[in-house]
Parts: C-alpha cells; structure tokens; sequence
C-alpha cells in the first residue's frame, strides 16, 4: 500500500519539465524561510526540500534516509 501511493506521487512529480520542478522547489524554500508571515507557512520548507529532492542527488540521499528511518520506525510500532 505505501509502495503504491509512493509511485503514485513520483509519476505525478515527474510529468513535470526538470526547470519547473526546480524553480517551485526553490520557491518553496524561499517562501518557507517567511514562514512567520500570515499566509506564508513553515510547511513550505520540507515541501520544497521535497520538490527538490527529484532532481538534486544530495538532497535525494537524505530524503532516502529519511524514508528509510520512517519505515523502520512505523513497522516498530505496529
């Protein structure tokens, strides 16, 4: 199940050009940094580091690790 809606969201990412998934991801970023402002959020900086993490090699690598952690973690508790 979590298998499904994983490749569900990387087709979903990925119909996307390269330079646009760029530019919403730094965007992202930028506006998560003014996340104290009413309706800007802080949640637009792990969504950004998300965005990004489909074309930039480091940040995939974190976010793998991250997965991976998570995983490990959930299948713990149930």
């Amino acid at each position: 199940m979590v298998k499904d809606y994983y490749h569900r969201i990387q087709h979903s990412v990925r119909r996307y050009p390269r330079w646009l998934r760029l530019v919403v991801g730094v965007l992202l970023i930028l506006c998560g940094i003014l996340g104290f402002l009413p309706i800007l959020g802080f949640w637009m900086l792990p969504l950004g580091l998300l965005v990004l993490s489909y074309d930039l090699p480091s940040i995939r690598r974190r976010r793998r690790q991250f997965e991976v952690w998570w995983l490990r973690r959930w299948r713990a508790r149930t």
